[in-house]
């Protein structure tokens, strides 16, 4: 037994040394690339932010917020009801997400909704919901007579619609939609831990809890739509997985609902399909399966008839993407590993120290492995695709709670220095990065 403890102790630490050299080795070639001249689109040479360390007084938001969590997240995660954990978590995530935007200021918590190149850019183009399914494709190609700006023309119509709503509301402008953003990124966390109790059990998901607050993936959770998508795409695998234990066919429904949704949010998620047949196939429920696939196919049928079709908005997408500047200049070999160094960033030490031991333990039939090794899947499925070269920090957010539900199988006796670091290493990557998102 000490034997397999130490094995799986020096999966861990190999793990992380070698995501450290990967990181290491990225940054230095995306340093050369520059140098002669290759344009990255990047502001750094790995993830999208200038490197530029700085000390504000913001600062102690993050070290105030992250000491009191680090001092209570183990102890509490352990003591508390089930009942009680799960907003907790939530709330706590949020709080993370917001006292690391706000290192710079109050702005920081808007600046990436608030350009140019997001959604929020294109709100008030639209009109009725209806014109702007039917119109949507036609505004995709950036040779269009009135082209929709980046990140609307590089996704389904689902998140422009929300704000757009949102607007009709009263509920207009990134501060609303910041708020949408991190409550809903924020609620992943609890999502995340329904699922991977109905899996493993209550003591993994327990122990995974701190890991999936206390993580530099919330640098991104505050500031970019994507933190949307997470928490639509994780409440839809929790009521798959909820549904797969119990049978329970409405809830399946539910479940497949949302995952039809996350499809007119973001093309890649389809890509969490990998993490949708391991909830429901770990307990061999066919039938659920069934249902929510049904589903699915309900809302997409629901958006073609509204005027949009999912696969000429993808193709459609995916020639833009290819031929613009950014997909022309940056090298795909470069990216390939680049992506994978910059999933090490955003996870942290003990993400990757969770995943090598997941890998390690990959054929010992371990629960707690099937989440975060359905997310690796996933995260090298849309690597070795190309679609997305760079900037993956924030497009691959949907996979990074699973991911880090791996963490449940590090070491219960440095569990606290695990945590301990991953505090440290958001706070260095926020006060040395001035990230664009």
């Amino acid at each position: 037994m000490v034997t397999a403890l130490r094995q799986r102790q020096r999966g861990a630490a190999v793990a992380v040394v070698i995501a450290a050299l990967v990181v290491a080795g990225s940054v230095a070639a995306g340093l050369a690339l520059r140098a002669d001249g290759v344009r990255l689109y990047l502001a750094g040479p790995l993830l999208a932010g200038a490197w530029e360390p700085r000390l504000p007084i913001g600062v102690l938001a993050p070290v105030v917020v992250g000491g009191v969590l680090l001092g209570f997240a183990t102890r509490v995660s352990v003591r508390m009801s089930w009942a009680r954990l799960l907003p907790v978590t939530g709330l706590a995530a949020a709080a993370w997400a917001v006292a690391l935007a706000v290192v710079d200021g109050a702005g920081g918590l808007t600046r990436g909704l608030s350009s140019v190149h997001d959604y929020l850019n294109d709100v008030p183009r639209v009109g009725s919901f209806a014109e702007l399914l039917s119109g949507y494709v036609a505004h995709v190609p950036a040779d269009s007579a009135t082209p929709w700006t980046t990140h609307v023309g590089g996704h389904p119509p689902g998140t422009l619609l929300t704000f757009a709503f949102l607007d009709s509301v009263g509920l207009g402008g990134a501060g609303w939609a910041a708020a949408l953003c991190i409550g809903a990124g924020a609620s992943a966390v609890p999502a995340v831990l329904i699922a991977l109790r109905s899996i493993a059990g209550e003591g993994p998901a327990r122990a995974a809890a701190p890991f999936l607050i206390l993580v530099p993936t919330a640098i991104w959770l505050a500031t970019s739509a994507d933190a949307l998508f997470l928490g639509i795409s994780a409440w839809g695998i929790a009521a798959l997985a909820l549904a797969a234990r119990s049978g329970n066919r409405r809830l399946a429904v539910v479940g497949g609902l949302l995952m039809g949704l996350t499809l007119f949010f973001s093309y890649g998620l389809v890509l969490l399909a990998p993490l949708v047949l391991a909830v429901v196939l770990v307990h061999r429920n066919w039938q659920v399966l069934a249902v929510a696939a049904g589903a699915v196919l309900v809302v997409v049928a629901a958006f073609a008839v509204a005027g949009f079709w999912w696969v000429s908005g993808l193709l459609a997408t995916m020639e833009r993407v290819e031929a613009g500047p950014s997909a022309q200049s940056r090298p795909a070999m470069f990216f390939l590993v680049a992506n994978l160094a910059a999933v090490a960033v955003a996870i942290g030490p003990a993400g990757v120290a969770g995943i090598g031991q997941a890998v390690t333990r990959a054929g010992r039939r371990t629960a707690v492995a099937i989440l975060p090794l359905a997310a690796l899947a996933g995260v090298l499925i849309a690597d070795l695709s190309l679609l997305s070269k760079g900037e993956v920090e924030r497009i691959y957010l949907p996979f990074f709670g699973w991911l880090l539900t791996a963490t449940a199988l590090l070491d219960e006796r440095h569990r606290a220095r695990w945590l301990a670091v991953q505090v440290v290493a958001a706070i260095a990557v926020q006060v040395l990065i001035r990230t664009e998102w």
